[in-house]
Order: structure tokens, then sequence, then C-alpha cells
């Protein structure tokens, strides 16, 4: 099993017995986002694994943000605006961008030590 199906399988287990919640949509929309980058998958699995991360604690930030913006009894979240909080939940680069490689500074360069000494 590759990183990807592991992360999906994790999200799967959360998802089990709380389907059609605010987790639950949560999980299939980061399934979706996983799906269509895949290098991601290694990153997230870190993060579900460990505790105050899992759907439920992202779906918090989400509901957060569509409280703060609520109007009277309306309170929205676009899907790209949950993809922005998902993201930034788990540390995922923005879409269209690239994660940095570790280890590498700004503009490519490899950081050695040595050269403070």
């Amino acid at each position: 099993m590759n990183t990807l199906e592991k992360c999906v399988e994790l999200i799967e287990g959360q998802q089990k017995g709380i389907e059609g919640t605010a987790p639950w949509v949560v999980g299939e929309q980061l399934k979706e986002l996983l799906w269509a980058e895949p290098e991601l998958a290694g990153t997230v699995l870190k993060d579900l694994e460990g505790p105050g991360m899992g759907l439920a604690d992202c779906e918090k930030k989400i509901k957060a943000e569509a409280d703060r913006v609520r109007r009277g009894n309306f309170a929205y979240v676009s899907p790209a605006r949950a993809e922005e909080l998902i993201r930034a939940f788990y540390g995922l680069p923005e879409r269209g961008r690239k994660a940095a490689a570790p280890g590498k500074a700004a503009g490519g360069k490899i950081l050695d030590l040595a050269d403070f000494l």
C-alpha cells in the first residue's frame, strides 16, 4: 500500500460513522485534493496521525471562518476558501505551488551551516 492509499484509508477511518456531517465533507475535500496532488499525502498522513489534526479539528477552523463572515442567519465558506483553510491547517502549499524540498532555502540553494562559521 502506497502513502496515498494509507492516507485515504486513514481519512475514511475518521469518516466512518459521521457520514453527511461537516467533518465528513472535509474528508471528502481532502481526498480530492490528495488525488490531484498525491505528493502531499505524506505530509497529511503524518498530521492525521497526530493529536489535534483530525478531520473534526480541521472542520473547526472552517466553521470559525464561516462564523467570522456570518451575516445574520447566513454563514458560508466557498469550496475554494475551504481548500485554502484545509491547506493551511495541514501545512500544504497553495494550489499550483510545489512544497519546498527539505534542506533548501529560498532560491533553491542548499543552506550550508559552514558558511556561517
